[in-house]
């Protein structure tokens, strides 16, 4: 059995390994097995997307809690942020999520929360995964006498929103306002809804009909041309675009317009700062996110920081350097203030919050920010050096950021998790941009493919 878990959790094609029956359940003995340790009777929540194969893992995880003597809390389908609230205030020992995110149908995902609603740290998950790979579970087992318990809980849609609804200011109104969400068929596919519509909002929902094999297909935040028809068609105010599990967000504007994370990022954090509220002045992005998100935060004032790619490294970085907001372009946005994770829901009102409190329609809003074009070549390698160790790519790399100066900028990483080199680079044209990023990929795939 190799390494296990990446960097959000366990994912891979469901009913083959390691998305299989055998893993979940063996992760569901090893968390009770660990949190025994500070619990005589862990509570663990579990919930999941719409893919027809989270019945299988969920069942799975289920079995494994129950015969190390844990107690688990089966919530059905409910967005990721919403089942780490839930945890968090059931006061439960732990969270579980099935879920692949914005992945297809076939793939799913296994993802834990602490009882405080944050994700496990690296250090919590190699402490599981080394206790699956001890191979001693089988062995770990208590007598059937003290064994646990599951447990549905029915009510949690109904705390869940309540729980949104309260992240949106009480001194404004979205009454009537015309508004179209594009649920992906996933797990927002009941809350997104009713929360919009018990706020007052004209609502109309698209691809909200999960059949456990169409989430994401064609549709959600990484697939918005629906969406962008549908906001045309009904002269929506925005349209907001979640992925299958609920913690991104792609905006449409009244134009039609796709706006990005960078820039739902940059508008929020105004709000924020012009209501007093932005801590230490302080926006976390990524070494991903658009050099125009850099410079516009100069241009108001802002502190920027640019953390590793994924969210975890996100919350880790607003946290040590006390910010309030972070985000992807992605999509993916924590508002520390309101949440313990990235929530789809909570950035879509927040979004919307903005555009009201201002006045101003998304587009005018949008453009705060310049977008630089951006290229990104993916290349297989056989190997992952150090790239620093690399004469040829090193000197290439230097020879493009000589030749772009401040107008642009090159970022060269390996996939955490795949034979990969990432090339990625921003300038001032796409023609430019393109030609540059063309160059690096080409030597790279000359030494390391």
């Amino acid at each position: 059995m190799g390494k296990l878990f990446g960097t959000d959790g366990v994912r891979g094609e469901a009913n083959r390994y390691p998305m299989n029956a055998e893993i979940a359940f063996a992760i569901g003995q090893a968390i009770v097995y660990i949190l025994k340790e500070t619990h005589d009777r862990p509570r663990i929540v579990i919930g999941k997307d719409t893919r027809i194969s989270g019945y299988m893992l969920e069942g799975a995880l289920e079995s494994g809690i129950t015969s190390m003597g844990g107690n688990p809390y089966l919530l059905g389908v409910l967005p990721t942020p919403g089942i780490a609230f839930i945890a968090q205030s059931m006061r439960a020992d732990a969270g579980i999520v099935i879920s692949a995110s914005h992945n297809p149908y076939q793939d799913n995902g296994i993802k834990i929360f602490s009882g405080n609603g944050f994700k496990l740290s690296d250090e919590q998950e190699e402490a599981i995964e080394d206790l699956m790979l001890s191979n001693t579970l089988h062995g770990l087992v208590p007598p059937v006498r003290e064994m646990g318990q599951a447990f549905r809980l029915d009510d949690v849609h109904g705390r869940y929103i309540v729980f949104l609804k309260n992240t949106f200011p009480r001194d404004l109104s979205i009454e009537g306002m015309k508004i179209v969400l594009d649920v992906a068929n996933g797990a927002t596919y009941k809350v997104a809804q009713e929360t919009f519509w018990e706020l007052g909002a004209d609502v109309e929902v698209i691809h909200n009909n999960p059949n456990g094999i169409n989430i994401n297909d064609g549709c959600g935040s990484q697939h918005t041309r629906d969406l962008r028809e549908r906001v045309i068609e009904k002269g929506a105010a925005v349209g907001l675009a979640f992925d299958g599990d609920g913690d991104r967000l792609i905006a449409i504007d009244e134009k039609g317009r796709e706006i990005a994370g960078d820039q739902i990022l940059l508008i929020c954090a105004r709000m924020l700062k012009e209501r007093g509220n932005l801590k230490n002045d302080l926006v976390v992005g990524t070494v991903m996110s658009n050099l125009g998100l850099r410079i516009a935060c100069r241009k108001y004032g802002f502190t920027y920081h640019a953390a590793k790619v994924g969210d975890r490294y996100v919350l880790e970085d607003m946290m040590r350097l006390g910010g309030v907001i972070g985000g992807e372009e992605s999509g993916h946005m924590i508002f520390l203030d309101h949440h313990t994770t990235g929530d789809g829901i909570i950035t879509a009102l927040q979004l919307v919050a903005a555009m009201v409190r201002t006045g101003k329609p998304l587009s005018e809003l949008a453009d705060m920010m310049d977008i630089y074009p951006q290229k990104l070549i993916n290349v297989d390698v056989r190997s992952k050096p150090d790239i620093s160790t690399i004469p040829q790519v090193m000197e290439i790399i230097e020879q493009v950021e000589k030749q772009l100066g401040d107008d642009g900028r090159v970022l060269v990483r390996y996939s955490g998790t795949q034979n990969m080199c990432r090339v990625m680079v921003e300038g001032p044209t796409d023609a430019v941009t393109a030609s540059h990023c063309a160059q690096i990929a080409g030597v790279i795939k000359t030494v390391l493919g």
